[in-house]
C-alpha cells in the first residue's frame, strides 16, 4: 500500500453521517479513475458536509485518484480554510471552481470535474455537445455552458460560471472538459457517466465520416423528459451499490 495512504484516520473525529460522505466521495474518486477519466492529480470532486457551515470535502492536491481514501480527503470551508488539519494543499483552481457552486446551488451537494480526451473534445467543438444518442439525449436539456478564461484562479470567475451554469446540472466548460452536480456522489457520478459516455459516442460517430442518423420528431423531448426524473436518485441508488461492489473486489482502501 502506498505511504501516501496512511494518513490517520479521522474516523472518531467526525460524525457518521460526514464519514459516509467521506467514503462516498472517495469512492467517486476511486470511480473516476477506475473509467480513466482522471488527469494525474489535476481535476476534483467535492461534496459538502452536514452543517450550516458550507464546509466541503476535497483531493489532497499531490495524490493520484487511485489513493484517495476517506480519511485522507481535506475539509475547507467556503474561504478556502482548512478547518481540520490536513499535511497536503488544495488544488486553488479545484477550489475556485467548487467553492462558487456550493456556495450558490444549496442541491449541489457534490461536485464533479473532469478532463477527459472525449468530454474537452466535444467543449472544443463549435457546435457544442449533439442530441445524437440515448445517452446524449437522456441529458441534453441539463446541459450548460461556460465559456474559457483561462486557468482558473481568478475568483472574479465564480460570478460568471454560477451565472452560467443556472439550475442546470451539468455543464461544458468550453476548452476545458465537463462537470457535474448532484444531491448525492451517486447522482453526480451517474450524471458523469451519461454525460461522458455520449461526448465518446459523439467523438466516434463525427470521427466516422458519415451522415449522423436524425431521430423522429419529439423523440429528442421524450428522452430528455425522461432522463430528467431518472437522475435525481433513481439511476443512482439503484446503480451505486454496484459500483461499490466493483471498488470492493478491486481496492477496498477508500473506505480507510
Amino acid at each position: 500500500m502506498s505511504a501516501a495512504l496512511k494518513t490517520p484516520s479521522v474516523r472518531d473525529q467526525v460524525s457518521k453521517e460526514e464519514w459516509q460522505i467521506r467514503t462516498d466521495l472517495a469512492a467517486t474518486y476511486r470511480l473516476v479513475a477506475h473509467h480513466g477519466w482522471a488527469d494525474m492529480i489535476f481535476t476534483h470532486i467535492t461534496a459538502r458536509v452536514p452543517g450550516p457551515e458550507h464546509h466541503f470535502l476535497i483531493n489532497p492536491y499531490g495524490l493520484m485518484f487511485d489513493e484517495i481514501a476517506a480519511s485522507n480527503l481535506v475539509k475547507i470551508d467556503i474561504q478556502g480554510n482548512k478547518v481540520m488539519e490536513n499535511p497536503y494543499p488544495v488544488n486553488p483552481a479545484g477550489f475556485t471552481i467548487h467553492s462558487a457552486i456550493h456556495g450558490a446551488r444549496e442541491d449541489a451537494h457534490t461536485v464533479i470535474h473532469v478532463h477527459t480526451a472525449d468530454g474537452v473534445a466535444v467543449s472544443c467543438q463549435e457546435q457544442g455537445f449533439l442530441p445524437m444518442s440515448q445517452h446524449a439525449m437522456l441529458v441534453y436539456d441539463d446541459v450548460a455552458y461556460h465559456d474559457y478564461e483561462g486557468v482558473a484562479l481568478d475568483l472574479d470567475e465564480r460570478g460568471r460560471l454560477i451565472k452560467d451554469m443556472g439550475t442546470k446540472h451539468l455543464m461544458i466548460l468550453r476548452n476545458h472538459g465537463t462537470l457535474t452536480v448532484g444531491k448525492t456522489c451517486a447522482d453526480a457520478f451517474l450524471r458523469l457517466y451519461y454525460l461522458e459516455r455520449a461526448c465518446t459516442i459523439q467523438v466516434r460517430a463525427l470521427a466516422g465520416g458519415s451522415k449522423i442518423n436524425p431521430t423522429h420528431q419529439g423523440v429528442d423531448e421524450k428522452t430528455a423528459s425522461q432522463g430528467g426524473m431518472a437522475f435525481d436518485g433513481l439511476i443512482g441508488n439503484m446503480a451505486w451499490p454496484g459500483l461499490l461492489r466493483t471498488l470492493d473486489r478491486k481496492d477496498p482502501s477508500y473506505r480507510n
